[in-house]
């Protein structure tokens, strides 16, 4: 939160660009315009002031940004500065910033370091510790209610994107988006239109199935789809005590009390659902995937931070032994669920060869 003219929420995407920090801010407060800019440091130091930064502007709720004329045509009795200047000090995991717009406006906040890579506090349900728990607990939702997601370890929930150590999605998006798709066209028989949200999404979608890093999670409406996912990668186990991890995440709730934002750029904090268009995703059927957006880096401890407003819980943690692994992929191939179901394709079918004629522990 910030002090000042303007009370509202002030969120900072920075990126280490190795010979400086650059980054977007945004400033949203309830019932007024938010106000957008660019960051850009001259070098690495710990504390930085910048003169007459240009400012854009978004409607409440919005994510497009609007210029001071056209803001100021539709808010005629707000002045708007055109600029402000910007001091900003690193003092360990705080950023304080302080700001001065160009009509005198002022204001200043402390903003606390996100940590998506700290261990996950989230605690499993202690009643599903073993395979056959698990089964009876799964077997016992109502279909579509919940998805699942399955992780060789407990670790929290962080996008590939965000685990890069990246966080500006701006620059993400007019940079990196454009490189990825004027290089990736000579290999997809689809040319996707990046200009239409829809094939926007199937491409994002597309990039995250082949280890592009993405604000995509992948998820399946399918509890044993996760747990083979979870088992997948795991290499066995060196104690009892090492498990797996799959998330539950009540998704009926969650989009009956929030809006699903399909937007990234200049959007408040959100996790949203994503299902995207199927090209060239053959994966996406056999999966019963499906996938979420999210523009924050610590996701567990917004969706905690919603569960507290709402009082309610919408993410659970299954977590199981590690040491079970050979006999779960068993059962699961029996049901169907293998790398050859599951990746239609060469490496999908010597995948599941492997395990059938390499047996892993």
């Amino acid at each position: 939160m910030t002090d000042g003219d303007t009370v509202g929420r002030l969120i900072v995407d920075i990126d280490d660009c190795f010979s400086h920090y650059e980054g977007m801010a945004r400033l949203l407060a309830k019932g007024e315009p938010g106000i957008v800019c660019q960051i850009v440091t001259s070098d690495r130091s710990d504390s930085c002031k910048l003169q007459a930064i240009p400012l854009a502007w978004l409607e409440e709720g919005q994510t497009v940004l609007l210029g001071r004329e056209n803001i100021s045509a539709k808010y005629p009795d707000i002045s708007f500065p055109e600029t402000a200047d910007v001091e900003m000090e690193k003092q360990g995991d705080t950023l304080k910033v302080s700001w001065k717009s160009s009509v005198g406006t002022r204001g200043s906040a402390f903003l606390k370091r996100s940590d998506g890579g700290s261990p996950s506090d989230l605690k499993p349900i202690a009643t599903v510790k073993t395979w056959d728990t698990f089964k009876e607990f799964a077997l016992g939702q109502s279909p579509g209610k919940y998805v699942f997601r399955g992780q060789p370890e407990a670790f929290k929930l962080r996008t590939a994107f965000h685990r890069s150590h990246r966080k500006d999605l701006v620059r993400y998006t007019v940079k990196d988006i454009p490189v990825a798709h004027r290089l990736l066209t000579a290999r997809t028989r689809h040319i996707f239109d990046l200009s239409r949200p829809d094939e926007q999404g199937a491409f994002w979608n597309l990039l995250q199935h082949h280890g592009y890093p993405t604000p995509l999670l992948d998820w399946t409406y399918s509890p044993f789809v996760a747990a083979f996912f979870a088992y997948r990668r795991r290499q066995g186990a060196n104690s009892p005590s090492d498990m797996v991890r799959i998330f539950a995440f009540d998704k009926d709730q969650w989009e009956s009390d929030f809006n699903q934002i399909q937007a990234i750029n200049f959007a408040d904090i959100h996790f949203s659902f994503l299902e995207a268009l199927a090209i060239e995703n053959p994966r996406a059927i056999p999966q019963q995937a499906l996938s979420t957006l999210a523009n924050t880096d610590d996701i567990e401890s917004y969706i905690r931070f919603r569960e507290s407003e709402k009082g309610k819980t919408y993410l659970y943690a299954i977590d199981l032994p590690a040491s079970s692994r050979r006999e779960i992929m068993i059962e699961l191939s029996f049901m169907g669920i293998t790398a050859g179901s599951l990746f239609p394709g060469l490496d999908g079918a010597c995948e599941d060869l492997r395990g059938r004629m390499f047996h892993q522990q």
